[in-house]
């Protein structure tokens, strides 16, 4: 009986362990949370008044140009 209980506690520690990694692995709360400040970041640039020079332009381009990056690293870690 001890035994038994014994290995339906590793097998229960693996299991845990496994669903844990999985989720380290899948999930990307700092990517996502970059994505969401990004998005803000962009927002405030966009109501922003256009004349800056060009950079205004050149700055939401980038931003754009990071959230795409991002999303395809969340991409990337999730194969």
């Amino acid at each position: 009986m001890r035994l038994l209980s014994s290995r339906a506690l590793v097998l229960g520690a693996v299991i845990a362990s496994s669903v844990g990694v999985g989720y380290a692995i899948g999930a990307q709360p700092h990517m996502s949370a970059s994505i969401t400040l990004l998005q803000s970041a962009r927002g405030e640039l966009a109501a922003a008044l256009p004349n800056k020079g060009g950079h205004r332009e050149r700055g939401l381009a980038l931003i754009d140009q990071a959230i795409a990056e991002v999303r395809a690293g969340i991409a990337f870690a999730t194969r």
